[in-house]
């Protein structure tokens, strides 16, 4: 006898939409292609718009074969489904030579192009460390690449809201051109958040140009800047304060070994600003600026500041030393001060007992990254005042350098201090500790 009844389906084909979108999030490309072979509604679902918001494109100096088709698979979906992208990533992964930066120019038209001509809603974009000054730029295709982007840029400049060009390297001029190519059809510019971190070459006083001084008083609604602080100045934190300060929240300042940082400013521009913006944090990032004479002119009293971290890597320096700014310049910061990463080669002095005292200090201090020479009683130390309530640390990562090979007994104290604090770390803190030989 024939059994006419229907087949019975999976519980796959009884998956709500949204659900299903869900599930599509979570797939590659690959995978998503061979999901939409599927049934109807699969390949339905692979239409929505809210699957092709988020795109990111790598670009591989020397791609493997899977690296090749990912690449692929990335650029041709972006095009496919351009008029829904909202958040477009760029990446370049060790690119090595000229042809290849020739060939990232050439796709890089054709995919703004089609961009510009299809999408209405993209509101962020992010090409970080294009490294324009290096010699595998050519001057033509470095050229064409800027005039490309800031075509785009012009197109975009209504709806853009989130601009990323990290690590750009580019010329003063060249670098103004494109920032003002986002004010270009109102003279204005509402974007909210610009990360120009070493988006100028090295050496440049930006400081000093009127040039950028005009194109930054365009932007008129920042709420977060990441740059370097070869561009701050008495005149920027002033057009900061007339066109920004009704927005603006976070200031994000690296300061470079290599970058021009003597310019003085004023604390009284500071407090300027900060009257304005009383929202306003600031967060600081010094590399290899580890002296206090210098640390001192730019760290002023009068700046909120929330986050500094001070990295010295590798290299020492016999004339330099770590106390004066742990007793004299960072307690400044004690009502405010959230995060603090120190990186030093410190072997010529112990700063165990000042480090210390400036933790007890900062009554907000929730983040703690050392890595420097410490004693292992140290830790100790902080975390039986951390067990009295007289810090707030939620986070502490230490690497305790060592100029001993044999670092058997620093670990064996250490291990034995945890246990002590088991109870303590398990239960409230994200604690990282070790020891590390630098012989």
């Amino acid at each position: 006898m024939e059994d006419d009844s229907e087949p019975e389906q999976s519980s796959w084909a009884y998956l709500p939409d949204v659900c299903l979108r869900h599930v599509f999030h979570r797939l590659d490309d690959r995978d998503r292609s061979r999901a939409a072979l599927v049934c109807k509604k699969w390949s339905c679902t692979m239409d929505s718009g809210s699957l092709w918001r988020c795109r990111t494109i790598t670009f591989y100096g020397q791609p493997s074969r899977a690296h090749t088709l990912e690449f692929q698979s990335a650029l041709w979906y972006t095009k496919k489904f351009g008029s829904y992208l909202r958040h477009l990533e760029i990446k370049l992964s060790n690119p090595y030579n000229t042809p290849f930066i020739k060939k990232f120019q050439v796709i890089m038209r054709g995919l703004l192009s089609h961009l510009g001509k299809c999408n209405t809603h993209l509101v962020s974009l992010s090409i970080k460390y294009l490294e324009l000054d290096c010699l595998i730029w050519k001057n033509v295709v470095r050229a064409q690449f800027i005039k490309n982007l800031t075509a785009f840029l012009k197109r975009m400049s209504n709806q853009l809201d989130y601009l990323d060009l990290k690590g750009a390297r580019i010329t003063l001029e060249e670098g103004c051109e494109l920032l003002n190519s986002l004010s270009s059809l109102t003279n204005r510019s509402f974007i909210s958040e610009i990360n120009i971190e070493d988006f100028f070459s090295l050496h440049l006083s930006v400081y000093s140009s009127a040039l950028f001084h005009q194109t930054m008083s365009k932007f008129h609604r920042l709420t977060i800047l990441t740059f370097n602080y070869n561009c701050i100045s008495d005149e920027l934190l002033d057009i900061l304060r007339e066109h920004s300060s009704h927005s603006l929240c976070t200031l994000n300042i690296k300061c470079h070994i290599h970058d021009p940082h003597g310019q003085v400013v004023s604390g009284t521009s500071w407090a300027n600003l900060v009257k304005k913006a009383p929202k306003l944090n600031v967060n600081f990032f010094f590399e290899r600026v580890m002296k206090h004479d210098h640390l001192a002119r730019i760290l002023l009293v009068e700046i909120p500041v929330r986050s500094i971290s001070l990295r010295s890597c590798y290299f020492s320096d016999p004339d330099w030393t770590m106390r004066p700014t742990l007793t004299n310049l960072l307690p400044a910061y004690w009502h405010g001060l959230q995060k603090l990463t120190l990186e030093l080669n410190n072997d010529h002095e112990l700063l165990d007992n000042e480090l210390l005292q400036l933790i007890l200090s900062c009554k907000r201090l929730l983040f703690l990254k050392v890595w420097a020479f410490l004693s292992v009683s140290f830790m100790e130390r902080l975390l039986q005042n951390r067990a009295e309530r007289k810090c707030i640390l939620t986070t502490i990562k230490v690497r305790i350098y060592t100029a001993q090979d044999d670092s058997t007994e620093e670990e064996r104290l250490l291990a034995d201090i945890y246990r002590k604090f088991k109870y303590l770390i398990d239960s409230e803190l994200n604690y990282f500790v070790i020891t590390y030989p630098m012989v």
